[in-house]
């Protein structure tokens, strides 16, 4: 369960829905009864069972079974959430820098890939720690080596849009076995970059759930 959320449900929460699922539809007269607590005593746990998804109260009916448990809850409540909400800032770079200036940056940002850009800010590629290794191995000269010659350029660039799920794009970096992706919206000629999705982020994204709050990191 997820500690500090309406999945986290306690002992007569879980009897409750195991009554409604059998004798449904049920009053909360009817349930407080067989449970031997007052329809009082009661009211706060229904109204946690009804909010989270577990049941559907029906006025002048009763309680209704809706069929969901909490793993179909937790994975809606994970599809909600939106990369808008979790982006950090992106990382851009020059093409026309060079491989030396590509290290220096990824260094002083602490990211492990950064987002090459045109001269008109468009994305243009994504440079990665391993690209720049194997440059270094190399005999060439870092200070000589434009980024450009040495990155992965569009359109073989995977990324993703501020309203896209979190969830897809985790399932994105698992897919293509990356640490981060851009966030990037249309432009007439191209993409301009306006985020980036990592691992920490999706990670942060995931957490936020126990807590119950959205982009509180």
């Amino acid at each position: 369960m997820w500690e500090g959320t309406a999945l986290d449900l306690n002992d007569r929460q879980h009897k409750i829905i195991e009554i409604v699922r059998k004798e449904a539809p049920i009053t909360g007269e009817q349930i407080a009864e067989k449970l031997n607590v007052t329809r009082a005593t009661l009211r706060p746990d229904l109204t946690i069972l009804t909010m989270s998804g577990f049941l559907e109260a029906r006025p002048r009916v009763g309680y209704f079974y809706t069929g969901q448990t909490s793993g179909t809850i937790l994975s809606e409540e994970i599809k909600k959430l939106k990369v808008k909400e979790f982006q950090s800032l992106p990382v851009v770079i020059s093409g026309s820098a060079s491989a030396y200036k590509a290290v220096c940056e990824m260094f002083v940002e602490d990211v492990g890939s950064l987002f090459v850009v045109d001269d008109k800010g468009l994305l243009a590629g994504v440079i990665s720690r391993k690209d720049l290794l194997r440059t270094a191995i190399g005999s060439q000269d870092m200070n000589q080596v434009p980024v450009n010659v040495i990155m992965s350029r569009m359109p073989n660039i995977a990324y993703c849009k501020n309203n896209d799920s979190v969830f897809d794009v985790a399932v994105l970096l698992i897919t293509k076995e990356i640490d981060a992706v851009p966030v990037v919206q249309a432009k007439d000629t191209g993409f301009e970059v306006i985020g980036r999705m990592t691992k920490t982020n999706i990670t942060k994204a995931f957490v936020s759930l126990s807590s119950g709050e959205s982009n509180k990191f």
